[in-house]
């Protein structure tokens, strides 16, 4: 479980975030949703520790993330931010080997290399792992910094915006590896996404975020409502009964 209990941070006298109460459990995909400046990724940095609270407390898997050492919460969390993305002289293999530093501190065991070489087939990156990141397309380039996340083998998956400057072909794929990542490998995948049809065909619970709070916390079916929506975005949103669940559609 990911509890954040009273959580705030102050960015300046007019921009904050919380006072935050959430609980979210253990396995499945749990989607942060909300307008561009609401917070999301600031809470997903909150809870990986990448920026520190002002106030409260965040605990990941029972661990208190602000008293944790950073070895042992390495293993137990990984993010993967929009910023952290780069392009360099490095293959698929040796990116993704990068998710193994801190179980290997740098020194590849064969088991290290196993865990490798799984998150690349589990990405369908095989036919890539030696190809240079720059040789590399901008959807095959994500799925890559996703499998390095994944070889780290934390329970717990933290991603903003994996799906950025990803076209829909792509982007679909990209969903159904983070389903799959949540259903076969039990890990505890939350993801920043801007596409709230995306949050409802493939997340499990929505988390909205709106003017650095929480707003709304529910299953897709839940949060999928005209009024929910409209109330959330500032736009009117109607949402219609699609074959997999509701699609919100945008007046």
């Amino acid at each position: 479980m990911i509890e954040l209990l009273g959580v705030r941070k102050d960015h300046s006298a007019e921009v904050s975030i919380g006072p935050v109460d959430l609980r979210i459990p253990a396995g499945g995909v749990t989607a942060l949703v909300g307008p561009n400046g609401a917070g999301k990724s600031t809470l997903l940095t909150l809870v990986g520790r990448l920026l520190g609270a002002d106030a409260g407390a965040v605990v990941v898997g029972g661990h208190d993330v602000s008293r944790t050492p950073s070895a042992e919460l390495a293993k137990v969390v990984s993010i993967l931010r929009q910023e952290n993305h780069f392009v360099t002289r490095l293959t698929v293999r040796q990116l993704v080997a990068f998710g193994r530093y801190p179980h290997s501190r740098g020194r590849l065991t064969r088991a290290d290399e196993e865990v490798v070489s799984r998150s690349i087939d589990f990405l369908d990156l095989g036919e890539l792992e030696h190809r240079y990141l720059d040789q590399l397309s901008g959807g095959q380039r994500q799925r890559a910094y996703v499998a390095m996340v994944l070889s780290q083998e934390t329970e717990y998956l933290l991603l903003d915006e994996p799906l950025n400057n990803l076209d829909v072909k792509h982007s679909v794929q990209m969903m159904k590896h983070l389903r799959r990542a949540a259903d076969e490998l039990g890990r505890t995948v939350v993801v920043v996404l801007h596409d709230i049809n995306f949050a409802g065909r493939y997340a499990d619970r929505i988390c909205a975020v709106k003017d650095g709070r929480v707003v709304e916390f529910g299953t897709p079916a839940e949060i999928l409502t005209g009024d929910v929506l409209t109330r959330v975005f500032d736009t009117p949103v109607t949402c219609l009964e699609g074959p997999h669940g509701p699609i919100a559609v945008y007046h």
